[in-house]
């Protein structure tokens, strides 16, 4: 080995400023805040890049399971919305809430529940038996879980002997699929209350009984039929149509949206961008294929956007003709208030092409 090689590489180990494997930054579950069993998954480790807050999957009620990614700027929405959650269900910092599912906790986003000084734990296997020991054991004031699972332990408590053990006063928070109206009459054979969150991966927590909890909610007309109105976030379709009835939602009568009525939205609207804040095209169209890749919605951009606009301007656009000339026409979603998700990825694309690629192994030339 010539001397050269030897000082180039003494010098490496003792001055290289690239990591090795071993010292680059890890974000693993804890740090996630999801480190828990489940019977659905496979931890793998992934290369996740640093203009990511976190990589989480959606759950799969609907369709195959895709990957999600969630940008730093969105963490602040997520935020706000667990504190106007907590306060709704009454919680303050130092409730503890049973997650029977950890995936959950990427809705909220582990810093949320952290800003709100809400204590979080897991069953210690995926399983009713498992849920009945840790709700009896560590007697949680919140359990977290989807309706059907919750229904189903609750029940297997009574035979078991179990439902003097299981904690006085509960609320039990149903999210993941449309809720089971038969655990209604079962929580109330405990004492329990029942509240309905929507929401998903994409998007985080949108409404607690029928009730918006972000301000950036629009309701529009569904292709789906006049019956039914297409819920959309920050600008973007969520691809669920609900029955909206001022009866109200079953845990809520002020709610008007009847989450656990939903139906997927068909043809589903496609987001044409008219108008952007953006001071060039360029952003707002790399932004577009960013959103149809980790937000699992098909953005496209006009050939005349207007760039530099004072606030976003978006037109929803069924994908297929369908209904009447009205809904085909299309709608219109005008910021920046009702576009600020929308606005917050493409300011996340705006940042990254601020800052070089910092991989010297990896460069891109034009």
């Amino acid at each position: 080995m010539s001397d050269d090689l030897t000082v180039l590489e003494a010098a490496l180990d003792a001055f290289g400023t690239a990591p090795t494997l071993e010292e680059m930054p890890r974000r693993t579950l804890a740090d996630k805040g999801i480190d828990g069993p489940t019977a659905a998954h496979v931890i793998e480790e992934v290369h996740t890049p640093f203009n990511l807050a976190y990589l989480t999957f959606t759950t799969g009620s609907s369709a195959f399971q895709n990957i999600v990614g969630v940008v730093h700027g969105e963490i602040s929405g997520r935020c706000a919305v667990a504190r106007t959650l907590f306060e709704r269900l009454g919680s303050g910092p130092g409730a503890r809430m049973l997650v029977s599912y950890p995936p959950l906790v990427n809705v909220f986003s582990a810093e949320a529940l952290r800003q709100c000084g809400v204590e979080w734990s897991f069953l210690k296997r995926s399983s009713r038996d498992a849920f009945l020991v840790a709700a009896c054991r560590e007697k949680p004031s919140i359990i977290l879980g989807e309706s059907s699972f919750l229904r189903a332990s609750l029940e297997q408590a009574g035979p078991l002997g179990l439902k003097d053990e299981l904690p006085e006063g509960a609320v039990l928070l149903t999210a993941g699929t449309p809720l089971d109206e038969g655990l209604l009459p079962v929580a109330e054979r405990f004492g329990y209350t029942v509240h309905d969150l929507y929401g998903c991966q994409e998007f985080g927590w949108l409404t607690l009984d029928g009730v918006p909890l972000r301000d950036d909610i629009s309701l529009v007309a569904s292709p789906r039929g006049p019956s039914y109105r297409e819920l959309v976030v920050g600008g973007l379709p969520m691809g669920d149509s609900f029955i909206v009835s001022q009866s109200g939602h079953v845990c809520d009568r002020a709610g008007e949206i009847i989450t656990y009525r939903r139906e997927r939205t068909y043809p589903e609207y496609e987001v044409v961008v008219t108008h952007t804040t953006a001071k060039a095209a360029e952003t707002v169209e790399k932004a577009a294929r960013t959103i149809l890749r980790i937000k699992g919605r098909v953005v496209k951009v006009a050939p005349d956007v207007v760039v530099g606009a004072p606030a976003t301007r978006l037109k929803l656009i069924p994908g297929l003709p369908v209904g009447d000339a009205a809904t085909h026409a299309g709608v219109e979603i005008v910021g920046p208030e009702k576009t600020r998700l929308f606005d917050v990825v493409v300011e996340a694309q705006a940042n990254l092409q601020k800052t070089a690629k910092t991989d010297p192994a990896w460069i891109k030339r034009r």
